[in-house]
């Protein structure tokens, strides 16, 4: 939970001025400038597949910028049999905030790029001869990654992109992969 702390101010501090910025923001349609979505996101921990259900909601403060924030929550975990040793993981909540560049190739299409900080807790589950444990670890990390959202009506949309998930320490890296649908408001 402390680690989500930092995250959730972080938020907090960058979405004050991004919003400021947003109602001073000269853009074509005002109603565009927020949005939200959800999604399904597989993590790649280095063999290891987990899933979450993500949630974002986002301001685009300047017609080639955003600020994103994400959660998420486990719903896909992944087991391992092993001849001595049993292990099973799963995500239990995630959260990122993020910086977007966006450039749009076409008046409903943007592709983009981002970087963030987040922050995912694991748990994990082991029996080894008979004795069993369970552990959570948080793992924060430096996120990058790109992608691209397709408006169908200029309002609603897919998004699909791939995030780098960089931990801060230790060996917990992750490809994470989403799709998932966006709306603008």
């Amino acid at each position: 939970m402390r680690a989500f702390l930092p995250v959730a101010s972080a938020a907090a501090l960058l979405a004050l001025p991004a919003l400021a910025c947003a109602q001073s923001a000269q853009t074509t349609d005002s109603s565009s400038m927020f949005y939200g979505g959800a999604g399904y996101a597989l993590h790649d921990y280095k063999g290891s597949d987990l899933g979450t259900v993500q949630g974002r909601i986002g301001a685009r403060v300047l017609p080639n910028f955003a600020i994103e924030g994400e959660v998420g929550g486990g719903v896909k975990g992944d087991k391992s049999d092993g001849a001595i040793v049993d292990s099973s993981s799963k995500i239990t909540r995630q959260g990122a905030i993020y910086g977007v560049g966006l450039l749009p190739v076409s008046p409903n299409t943007d592709v983009f790029a981002r970087v963030g900080y987040g922050a995912t807790q694991v748990k994990s589950h082991f029996n080894a001869l008979g004795v069993t444990g369970s552990d959570k670890d948080t793992i924060k990390s430096v996120n990058y990654g790109v992608g691209a959202q397709h408006f169908f009506d200029g309002v609603n949309g897919i998004r699909a992109d791939y995030t780098r998930a960089d931990a801060t320490r230790g060996d917990r890296d992750a490809n994470v992969w989403a799709l998932g649908y966006v709306r603008r408001f």
